[in-house]
């Protein structure tokens, strides 16, 4: 994936330029029709997805509870603390996706810890009450 467009998600925005040359092989870009179902509440978390483009809606026990946009990313609980999934998020348009895996993660750990250090730190400072 092109570094330029990995910089531009609030994600990997504190990730240095050449840890993101590192960090790209590792990202799997996906694109979603409407309606599609990313998560599953529930099941086991395998993996963290940035929203490059398009809009879903977060389910709890079939309720909105939010709306996620570009930047927005999901699934960081799962991955971070090894849990299940607390919501189905829901594809609400057409949708371009990246994500990396629970083991893609591990791997860049042993490679390239500060950069792993950092999407931690980014995602600990969104889960921290304002």
């Amino acid at each position: 994936m092109d570094v330029g467009r990995l910089k531009q998600l609030p994600l990997f925005s504190s990730v240095s330029e050449e840890d993101l040359k590192s960090i790209s092989p590792f990202v799997k870009e996906v694109s979603v029709g409407e309606g599609a179902i990313l998560v599953k509440e529930g099941d086991y978390s395998y993996e963290l997805i940035a929203i490059e483009e398009g809009t879903a809606d977060v389910l709890r026990d079939g309720e909105k509870i939010a709306s996620l946009g570009p930047g927005d990313y999901f699934g960081e609980m799962g991955v971070v603390e090894r849990d299940k999934r607390t919501a189905d998020v829901v594809a609400t348009s057409p949708m371009r996706l990246v994500s990396l895996t629970t083991w893609e993660i591990k791997r860049m750990q042993r490679s390239m810890p500060q950069a792993v250090d950092e999407l931690r730190k980014t995602i600990e400072e969104r889960s921290q009450p304002s």
